[in-house]
């Protein structure tokens, strides 16, 4: 293996001499002076695969009618009084000394023959939007987390200055397709940080855009300061989806106060709840996959209900980000077989109810090593095989989502292109068959420098972002660096060569009036 690895190299620089001397690779049409790395097109993936199945036809059918039971029988816990409101006049019962809302089946029947089965998801750059729906496959970054880290500063609390250093990231990728608060900025207060949170997406970024739900004022707020800075009418603001927001129930059968109000406020303004259970089976769920998965999906119907009873039509996602716990130490596991079943179950669920649907992958890995690498990735596939329209936390989550790694990022967004690369289409034209390189090359010889290799070489395969593929020597002369330390000179670069987008100037106009009379008033307090 070593003398064959041994003669490539020889063989491949003897081609590329012969090359650069004149010979056979002249007939590339290409010029040395070129890029070398092939286009690139991520911003919009199909997925490339038929979804996969854990559980039966029959049983995905049961677990659908076990959730309506759940509803029916049990109900949810739902502590906003307007909430519980709006599911009485839709005529579910409720107890308000209890706060039990029971939902009929023909209630959530209803709210799913209104759930739209495709969303319009706009940005600033009309290239970077994105159509909502099965079949569509798009990355979401890690997100929501209190701390971040790299190799060079160290683990620390997220900051305002991190908080737009990921921002920058998420924007230099294409494979991310939208924002996330990957760093939640500590440093600024509360009920003033979603004008910072919106300055920056507005500012450093054309990607569709997420809005915390923490209260009617930051949220509406939230939607004003988009209207302002991309100089949008009423009528623009509700043509397609502007913002986006992830409504976690409270497993399990509790949906809270700023959750639910969350749901109304952007069901009535048009915009995207993107409802996500948590259910972590064996502690907030039952123990048994299915029965996790009744209790997920049961807790999603009612927030989907709530939704559409708010808004009929209102834009609404299937959510699921359900996985086991450590039974020794009660720490929730990301990347189990138990997360992978769960995930590709959840898919099933989604398409039993013809919505599309948001998975997640992530890491408890607590640094960017080999367990944190192979969790995020077999939430990946797990995603990948389920067919998930959405993967939230893609790339950077560290900690079960206690921190937003900067070296993990970079090395997660290899992973995500590789995903991306399977949905390019394979060429099946004649000259694809490579009958002239056959033909060119006696038996026990190569194909380094035939015309058909020669012609192609330069895009002829994916280019790594941050992955090493010389030998020791190589390797080793290097300096033996890491992928993780290969991925901290790649997030450096990227933010010394960030460029703002063309409207990001115009933006920051628009909208620095408003956010300065706004905190000159106590900013919002979230609830």
């Amino acid at each position: 293996m070593l003398q064959w690895r041994g003669n490539f190299d020889i063989e491949w620089e003897a081609a590329m001499s012969r090359r650069r001397r004149g010979g056979r690779g002249r007939l590339l049409e290409k010029t040395d002076t070129e890029a070398d790395i092939r286009a690139q097109n991520y911003r919009r993936l199909r997925h490339p695969f038929e979804p996969q199945k854990v559980f039966s036809e029959d049983a995905v059918a049961n677990i659908h009618a076990m959730a309506l039971r759940v509803l029916r029988e049990l109900g949810i816990k739902t502590l906003l009084p307007e909430a519980r409101q709006i599911f009485k006049t839709a005529g579910a019962l409720i107890d308000h000394d209890s706060q039990m809302v029971r939902i009929g089946d023909d209630l959530v029947a209803q709210a799913l023959a209104t759930a739209p089965r495709s969303i319009r998801m706009r940005a600033a750059s009309a290239s970077r939007e994105q159509i909502i729906e099965p079949g569509a496959m798009l990355f979401y970054p890690g997100s929501g987390c209190p701390n971040v880290s790299d190799l060079e500063r160290g683990r620390r609390a997220g900051s305002l200055q991190s908080y737009q250093e990921t921002i920058k990231l998420h924007q230099s990728f294409d494979v991310i397709h939208m924002f996330g608060p990957s760093a939640e900025p500590q440093d600024v207060p509360a009920e003033l940080r979603h004008y910072e949170m919106m300055r920056a997406q507005l500012i450093y970024g054309d990607k569709p855009m997420f809005v915390y739900a923490r209260g009617q004022g930051q949220v509406e707020e939230s939607f004003e300061l988009i209207r302002l800075a991309l100089d949008l009418s009423e009528a623009d603001f509700v043509d397609g989806v502007w913002a986006m927001t992830v409504i976690n129930t409270n497993s399990p059968r509790q949906l809270d106060i700023p959750m639910a109000q969350g749901v109304i406020d952007f069901a009535r303004a048009g915009q995207m709840s993107i409802i996500t259970p948590f259910c972590l089976a064996g502690a907030m769920a039952p123990i048994s996959l299915a029965g996790a998965l009744v209790l997920q999906h049961a807790e999603a119907l009612a927030a989907i209900a709530l939704a559409q009873i708010a808004n009929p039509g209102a834009p609404v996602m299937y959510g699921g980000f359900s996985s086991n716990v450590d039974m020794k130490s009660g720490s929730p596991a990301f990347g189990t077989p138990e997360h992978v079943k769960l995930a590709i179950g959840s898919g099933q669920l989604a398409r039993h109810i013809d919505l599309p649907w948001r998975g997640a992958s992530g890491a408890a890995s607590n640094t960017a090593d080999m367990q944190a690498a192979n969790e995020t990735n077999m939430g990946l596939w797990a995603a990948l095989q389920g067919n998930a329209t959405l993967t939230v936390h893609a790339a950077g989550w560290l900690e079960g989502g206690l921190c937003f790694g900067y070296e993990k990022f970079i090395n997660d967004v290899e992973a995500l292109q590789t995903l991306a690369e399977l949905c390019m289409p394979v060429p099946e034209d004649e000259d694809s068959l490579a009958w002239s390189a056959l033909a060119d090359v006696e038996p026990g010889g190569h194909f380094f420098a035939t015309e058909h290799t020669m012609e192609r070489y330069k895009d002829a395969f994916y280019q790594p972002l941050v992955a090493d593929l010389t030998n020791f020597g190589a390797w080793t002369e290097a300096g033996e660096l890491t992928s993780a330390q290969r991925a901290t000179a790649i997030w450096k670069q990227t933010l010394a060569d960030f460029s703002t987008p063309a409207h990001g100037e115009q933006a920051e106009g628009r909208i620095e009036k408003y956010i300065a009379d706004r905190k000159a008033k106590g900013g919002a307090i979230p609830t």
